[in-house]
């Protein structure tokens, strides 16, 4: 009997040795994988004060930006720190165009010395608005006469003159403003367009009136 048990147990003993084997394997390699990356490789001098200097040139670079955004934002604060408030007092300006052309048309005041000596007044008190304006790099833009621009006009309509090239402002309704290099207020204008024909408004109807 003593024989057989151990014929038994040496049988089972090449299965134990494998599975023991497999055992010890996987854990050596888990322990392996658990390992960070810094401890299997671990940074030599030089590599380590090549990343340092990358660091230190980012942080630098980042600073470097600040710097100059906070600069933009200063001098924008600035030379445009009054922007709605320029553009407020337009409203004066305006006001004094309407009272103006109201009192031209009064036909009580027309041609009278009183009305003469008035709009006299307030020509001199929009001339002095203009210069203060002028003086703190608010600026008038000129639109007369000039070919329609949408970054500086607002076309409000469109009159037939053939003595002009389509797109010419020939009329401003309200003066826009600039202020140093940015936009206060476009111009409202009027802009030519050259006179349709009777031939081609006759057609223009017939063709509204088949639609």
């Amino acid at each position: 009997m003593e024989k057989d048990e151990n014929i038994n147990i040496d049988k089972q003993d090449p299965q134990l040795n494998e599975d023991t084997s497999e055992k010890e394997e996987k854990n050596t390699e888990k322990n392996t994988s658990d390992k960070p990356d810094e401890e299997l490789k671990e940074l030599t001098p030089e590599e380590k004060i090549k990343e340092l200097e990358d660091k230190l040139a980012r942080t630098l670079a980042e600073m470097e930006n600040q710097r100059r955004r906070f600069e933009k934002e200063r001098e924008d604060a600035f030379s445009y720190g009054g922007f709605a408030f320029a553009k407020e007092t337009l409203n004066l300006i305006d006001n004094f165009e309407r009272s103006k052309k109201i009192l031209e048309n009064d036909e009580i005041l027309k041609d009278t010395e009183a009305l003469k000596k008035t709009l006299e007044h307030f020509e001199i008190i929009n001339k002095d608005m203009v210069s203060i304006l002028s003086k703190n790099g608010i600026t008038p833009i000129d639109s007369i006469g000039k070919k329609l621009d949408p970054n500086l006009h607002q076309a409000m309509m469109e009159i037939e003159d053939d003595q002009k090239e389509a797109g010419t402002i020939v009329q401003e309704i309200q003066k826009g403003f600039m202020m140093k290099d940015r936009l206060l207020r476009p111009s409202l204008v009027g802009v030519s367009k050259k006179t349709i024909k009777n031939e081609e408004k006759d057609e223009k109807n017939k063709e509204d009136l088949d639609n």
